[in-house]
């Protein structure tokens, strides 16, 4: 019988949240990894996060189907451009920027939070982080400890003193590259991973977006390539 403490965690397909469900499993969590078809953009995140899942043992895996298409307001579900930029010494940390989507943090804990319900899990595992750059208002500490707090009025579990949620944010203080070497630490392929915000039809990942950049700034770092941009995205399938 497994006596393992359940865990929700939530899971991209990318470097990021690939390495929090690493940390996950090495903390001795089962790990129930939650992925959204939200009508983003980049919706080969979803294949990256199936292999992902597959590679680091999650013990279940749901894709729950929300469009946030109907409210727009990001260039990850509207008709707006994602900003490219040649360098990553050019993006802009003063302003929160367009690939932010409404809410989106908030509404994905909010899954996971009935989710851990009915497992009867009292961990959700996120990876938001707070430093290099996003400017993301739904990444900040101060947010988290303000949902977990939240999450601990809005249950009948919790009510009924059955769960304590508690959120991990493993990575919240931690540059690209030390989520990386730490990921590496713990065996993560990411080869397996996506995190491009505007890929190729053929889901290759562009190299110039946001995401792009700050990812590929954390292997060089490293004295690394990123994968995603040495080899095209199918092809750890």
């Amino acid at each position: 019988m497994n006596t393992e403490p359940k865990a929700i965690v939530l899971l991209s397909g990318g470097l990021d949240s690939a390495t929090v469900l690493a940390i996950a499993r090495a903390e001795g969590f089962e790990p129930y990894a939650l992925s959204f078809r939200y009508g983003q953009r980049h919706e080969v995140e979803l294949a990256a996060a199936g292999r992902v899942a597959d590679a680091l043992g999650a013990q279940g895996h749901v894709v729950a189907d929300i469009d946030l298409r109907v409210f727009g307001g990001s260039a990850l579900t509207a008709d707006i451009d994602v900003p490219h930029h040649d360098r990553v010494e050019d993006l802009d940390s003063s302003e929160i920027p367009v690939t932010y989507v409404p809410a989106r943090n908030t509404v994905f804990l909010s899954f996971a939070l009935a989710w851990a319900e009915t497992l009867q899990a009292s961990d959700v595992f996120i990876g938001v982080n707070a430093l290099d750059y996003s400017g993301y208002p739904d990444c900040r500490p101060e947010y988290i400890a303000a949902y977990e707090t939240m999450a601990n009025l809005a249950t009948k579990a919790g009510v009924e003193g059955r769960q304590r949620l508690k959120i991990h944010t493993p990575l919240i203080e931690l540059t690209k590259a030390q989520t990386i070497q730490r990921g590496l630490e713990l065996g993560v392929d990411y080869s397996l991973t996506h995190s491009c915000y505007d890929p190729s039809t053929e889901g290759r990942a562009c190299g110039t977006c946001d995401s792009c950049l700050l990812r590929g700034r954390g292997f060089a770092e490293l004295g690394l390539t990123d994968p995603a941009l040495a080899t095209p995205t199918d092809a750890a399938r």
